[in-house]
Protein backbone atom coordinates (compact mmCIF):
# COMPACT_ATOMS: atom_id res chain seq x y z
CA UNK A 1 0.00 0.00 0.00
CA UNK A 2 1.56 3.26 -0.96
CA UNK A 3 1.40 5.99 1.74
CA UNK A 4 1.50 9.33 0.99
CA UNK A 5 1.32 12.90 2.50
CA UNK A 6 -2.00 13.10 4.11
CA UNK A 7 -3.46 15.98 2.29
CA UNK A 8 -2.62 14.38 -0.52
CA UNK A 9 -3.92 10.83 -0.07
CA UNK A 10 -7.16 12.93 1.10
CA UNK A 11 -7.55 14.73 -2.42
CA UNK A 12 -6.86 11.81 -4.29
CA UNK A 13 -9.66 9.93 -2.60
CA UNK A 14 -12.27 13.10 -2.99
CA UNK A 15 -11.14 13.62 -6.79
CA UNK A 16 -11.23 9.65 -7.14
CA UNK A 17 -14.85 9.51 -6.24
CA UNK A 18 -16.20 12.46 -8.35
CA UNK A 19 -13.87 11.27 -11.56
CA UNK A 20 -15.60 9.81 -14.40
CA UNK A 21 -14.28 6.07 -15.84
CA UNK A 22 -11.26 6.74 -17.72
CA UNK A 23 -7.66 8.09 -17.27
CA UNK A 24 -7.81 10.54 -14.52
CA UNK A 25 -9.36 7.81 -12.26
CA UNK A 26 -6.94 5.06 -13.08
CA UNK A 27 -4.17 7.78 -12.49
CA UNK A 28 -6.01 8.18 -8.76
CA UNK A 29 -5.90 4.66 -8.03
CA UNK A 30 -2.45 4.30 -8.91
CA UNK A 31 -1.30 7.08 -5.97
CA UNK A 32 1.97 8.68 -5.67
CA UNK A 33 5.14 7.92 -3.66
CA UNK A 34 5.38 7.99 -0.18
CA UNK A 35 7.26 10.91 1.58
CA UNK A 36 9.73 8.58 2.73
CA UNK A 37 10.93 6.97 -0.31
CA UNK A 38 14.71 7.85 -0.43
CA UNK A 39 15.59 10.43 -3.49
CA UNK A 40 17.56 7.52 -4.81
CA UNK A 41 14.62 5.22 -5.42
CA UNK A 42 12.14 8.24 -5.86
CA UNK A 43 10.60 7.97 -9.69
CA UNK A 44 9.74 11.57 -10.86
CA UNK A 45 8.53 13.23 -14.08
CA UNK A 46 9.54 16.64 -15.31
CA UNK A 47 7.27 18.07 -16.98
CA UNK A 48 7.07 21.63 -19.02
CA UNK A 49 3.62 23.49 -20.52
CA UNK A 50 3.84 25.99 -22.96
CA UNK A 51 0.70 28.22 -22.72
CA UNK A 52 -0.74 31.14 -24.20
CA UNK A 53 -0.75 33.09 -21.12
CA UNK A 54 -1.47 32.10 -17.02
CA UNK A 55 -5.01 31.77 -16.10
CA UNK A 56 -6.05 28.26 -16.68
CA UNK A 57 -9.65 29.70 -17.02
CA UNK A 58 -8.55 31.92 -20.05
CA UNK A 59 -5.53 30.51 -21.35
CA UNK A 60 -4.71 27.69 -23.28
CA UNK A 61 -2.23 24.65 -23.26
CA UNK A 62 0.00 24.62 -26.48
CA UNK A 63 2.39 22.18 -25.71
CA UNK A 64 4.17 19.70 -23.40
CA UNK A 65 7.18 17.98 -22.92
CA UNK A 66 8.34 15.57 -20.25
CA UNK A 67 11.13 13.16 -19.39
CA UNK A 68 11.13 10.71 -16.43
CA UNK A 69 13.97 10.78 -13.77
CA UNK A 70 14.61 7.28 -12.05
CA UNK A 71 16.48 7.85 -8.73
CA UNK A 72 19.32 9.79 -10.29
CA UNK A 73 19.22 8.89 -13.90
CA UNK A 74 17.26 11.02 -16.46
CA UNK A 75 15.41 8.51 -18.44
CA UNK A 76 15.66 10.05 -22.46
CA UNK A 77 14.02 6.90 -23.78
CA UNK A 78 10.60 8.15 -22.02
CA UNK A 79 10.80 11.80 -22.86
CA UNK A 80 7.91 12.57 -25.13
CA UNK A 81 6.87 15.91 -26.64
CA UNK A 82 3.28 16.83 -28.04
CA UNK A 83 1.86 20.17 -29.95
CA UNK A 84 -1.93 20.84 -28.80
CA UNK A 85 -4.18 21.55 -31.54
CA UNK A 86 -7.53 23.01 -29.85
CA UNK A 87 -5.52 25.91 -28.19
CA UNK A 88 -6.93 28.42 -30.74
CA UNK A 89 -4.59 30.89 -32.09
CA UNK A 90 -1.65 31.49 -30.31
CA UNK A 91 -1.03 35.34 -30.39
CA UNK A 92 1.59 37.71 -28.95
CA UNK A 93 2.60 34.23 -27.17
CA UNK A 94 4.64 33.17 -30.28
CA UNK A 95 7.15 35.49 -29.45
CA UNK A 96 8.12 33.80 -25.91
CA UNK A 97 7.65 29.99 -27.16
CA UNK A 98 7.72 30.33 -31.00
CA UNK A 99 5.09 27.54 -31.30
CA UNK A 100 3.32 29.23 -34.76
CA UNK A 101 -0.66 28.31 -35.89
CA UNK A 102 0.13 26.07 -38.34
CA UNK A 103 2.63 23.73 -35.91
CA UNK A 104 -0.45 23.79 -33.80
CA UNK A 105 -2.70 22.44 -37.10
CA UNK A 106 -0.85 19.38 -36.98
CA UNK A 107 -0.70 18.85 -33.25
CA UNK A 108 -3.16 16.44 -31.48
CA UNK A 109 -6.41 17.58 -28.99
CA UNK A 110 -5.81 18.09 -25.92
CA UNK A 111 -8.84 15.21 -24.77
CA UNK A 112 -5.99 12.86 -26.87
CA UNK A 113 -2.80 14.32 -25.22
CA UNK A 114 -3.56 14.40 -21.56
CA UNK A 115 -4.45 10.44 -20.96
CA UNK A 116 -0.18 10.22 -22.20
CA UNK A 117 0.34 12.50 -19.99
CA UNK A 118 -1.32 10.71 -16.86
CA UNK A 119 -0.09 7.60 -18.10
CA UNK A 120 2.80 8.71 -18.18
CA UNK A 121 2.99 10.35 -14.70
CA UNK A 122 1.09 7.09 -13.13
CA UNK A 123 3.05 6.19 -9.64
CA UNK A 124 5.22 9.00 -10.40
CA UNK A 125 6.05 12.45 -8.38
CA UNK A 126 5.51 15.47 -10.68
CA UNK A 127 8.98 17.38 -11.12
CA UNK A 128 8.70 20.96 -12.44
CA UNK A 129 9.66 24.62 -12.41
CA UNK A 130 7.75 27.08 -10.41
CA UNK A 131 5.05 23.77 -10.54
CA UNK A 132 1.86 26.01 -10.15
CA UNK A 133 1.35 26.44 -14.28
CA UNK A 134 1.23 22.62 -14.58
CA UNK A 135 -0.70 21.78 -11.86
CA UNK A 136 -3.34 24.74 -12.31
CA UNK A 137 -3.28 23.65 -16.18
CA UNK A 138 -3.33 20.08 -15.96
CA UNK A 139 -6.03 20.08 -12.90
CA UNK A 140 -8.24 22.42 -14.72
CA UNK A 141 -8.09 20.48 -17.84
CA UNK A 142 -8.86 17.29 -16.16
CA UNK A 143 -12.08 18.96 -14.15
CA UNK A 144 -13.52 19.71 -17.47
CA UNK A 145 -12.35 16.62 -18.85
CA UNK A 146 -13.50 13.70 -16.20
CA UNK A 147 -14.70 15.87 -13.39
CA UNK A 148 -11.92 15.96 -11.03
CA UNK A 149 -8.62 17.51 -10.41
CA UNK A 150 -5.34 15.76 -10.77
CA UNK A 151 -3.89 16.26 -6.98
CA UNK A 152 -0.38 14.50 -6.76
CA UNK A 153 2.98 14.65 -5.04
CA UNK A 154 4.99 17.56 -6.22
CA UNK A 155 8.73 19.15 -6.69
CA UNK A 156 9.28 21.97 -7.28
CA UNK A 157 12.70 22.99 -8.16
CA UNK A 158 11.60 26.87 -7.98
CA UNK A 159 10.98 26.03 -4.21
CA UNK A 160 14.27 23.91 -4.10
CA UNK A 161 16.16 27.36 -5.50
CA UNK A 162 14.53 29.52 -3.44
CA UNK A 163 15.61 27.30 0.08
CA UNK A 164 18.98 27.56 -1.49
CA UNK A 165 19.98 30.69 -2.19
CA UNK A 166 17.59 32.45 0.63
CA UNK A 167 19.31 34.66 2.52
CA UNK A 168 22.52 34.30 0.10
CA UNK A 169 21.65 38.13 -0.87
CA UNK A 170 21.49 39.44 2.97
CA UNK A 171 17.52 40.70 2.08
CA UNK A 172 15.50 40.51 -0.83
CA UNK A 173 16.11 38.03 -3.89
CA UNK A 174 16.64 40.00 -6.65
CA UNK A 175 14.21 39.87 -9.83
CA UNK A 176 14.78 37.01 -11.86
CA UNK A 177 17.39 35.11 -9.53
CA UNK A 178 15.09 32.08 -9.36
CA UNK A 179 14.42 31.16 -12.91
CA UNK A 180 15.10 28.00 -14.39
CA UNK A 181 17.99 29.66 -16.35
CA UNK A 182 19.51 31.62 -13.85
CA UNK A 183 19.43 28.36 -11.22
CA UNK A 184 21.61 26.65 -14.23
CA UNK A 185 23.67 28.81 -15.19
CA UNK A 186 25.27 29.24 -10.98
CA UNK A 187 25.75 25.30 -11.50
CA UNK A 188 27.88 26.15 -14.87
CA UNK A 189 25.13 23.63 -16.37
CA UNK A 190 24.83 23.67 -20.14
CA UNK A 191 22.85 26.74 -21.83
CA UNK A 192 19.58 25.61 -23.49
CA UNK A 193 16.76 27.35 -26.16
CA UNK A 194 14.41 28.31 -23.08
CA UNK A 195 10.63 27.92 -23.54
CA UNK A 196 10.64 24.66 -25.43
CA UNK A 197 8.45 22.25 -23.56
CA UNK A 198 10.82 19.21 -23.96
CA UNK A 199 14.04 21.11 -23.49
CA UNK A 200 12.42 23.09 -20.28
CA UNK A 201 11.43 19.92 -18.59
CA UNK A 202 14.94 18.17 -19.53
CA UNK A 203 16.71 21.15 -18.30
CA UNK A 204 14.54 21.13 -15.01
CA UNK A 205 15.55 17.75 -14.55
CA UNK A 206 19.34 18.06 -14.91
CA UNK A 207 18.49 21.31 -12.17
CA UNK A 208 16.86 19.03 -10.00
CA UNK A 209 19.55 16.11 -10.21
CA UNK A 210 22.02 19.55 -9.30
CA UNK A 211 20.12 20.73 -6.05
CA UNK A 212 19.98 17.13 -5.27
CA UNK A 213 23.17 16.38 -4.96
CA UNK A 214 23.96 19.83 -2.87
CA UNK A 215 20.95 18.99 -0.51
CA UNK A 216 22.66 15.20 0.29
CA UNK A 217 26.17 16.63 0.49
CA UNK A 218 24.95 18.51 3.42
CA UNK A 219 23.61 15.87 5.44
CA UNK A 220 26.03 13.03 4.50
CA UNK A 221 25.64 9.82 5.79
CA UNK A 222 21.72 10.06 6.34
CA UNK A 223 19.07 9.20 3.86
CA UNK A 224 17.46 11.81 2.01
CA UNK A 225 14.06 11.51 1.07
CA UNK A 226 11.10 12.67 -0.61
CA UNK A 227 9.74 14.46 2.54
CA UNK A 228 12.58 17.30 2.25
CA UNK A 229 12.03 18.05 -1.07
CA UNK A 230 8.43 18.19 -1.50
CA UNK A 231 6.81 21.16 -2.54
Amino acid sequence: MIRLGRSVARRQQRALRTATPGPLAEFLRAGSPGRDTPLADLPLLALDIETTGLDPRTDRVLSLGWVPVDGGRVVLGGAGHVVVSDAGEVGQSATVHGITDDALATGSRLDEVLPEVLAALSGRVLLAHFARIETEFLGSACERLWGAGMPCEVVDTFELERRAVGGVWGGATPPGALRLWAARQRRGLPVYRAHEALTDALACAELYLAQRAELEARSPGTTTTLRQVVA
